[in-house]
């Protein structure tokens, strides 16, 4: 999944905690890069019982890793935004090789 700002891609991690950070945004799980977490203005979804935008989506709920809430994501047309960001040129060859690779065809 690439980061929900400018739809750079995870790179193969190095050994420890990933830069890259989770965060919840018209409720769906998305992913911020290390240079896009470095603007203030995320437009994350928040809390509305404590604020924090520590979220976390799974399974059609939304629950705040600060204070415990958890409700039901509310997919409406109004909360669902902009369309996905598209995939960027030679994704899929780029995919295709890494499956040859793997699997060892020629």
């Amino acid at each position: 999944m690439p980061c929900y700002r400018c739809g750079a891609r995870q790179t193969d991690p190095v050994r420890g905690a990933s830069p890259w950070r989770r965060g919840v945004r018209n409720e769906s799980q998305v992913l911020i890069c290390p240079d896009c977490q470095r603007l203030h203005d995320l437009d994350l979804d928040s809390c509305s019982t404590c604020g924090s935008t520590a979220l976390i989506c799974r399974l059609g709920e939304v629950e705040c890793r600060s204070c415990g809430a958890v409700w039901m994501a509310a997919r409406s047309p109004e909360t669902l935004g902009p369309a996905p960001v598209a995939p960027p040129p030679g994704l899929s060859a780029e995919v295709e090789a890494a499956l040859n690779r793997v699997l060892g065809r020629a």
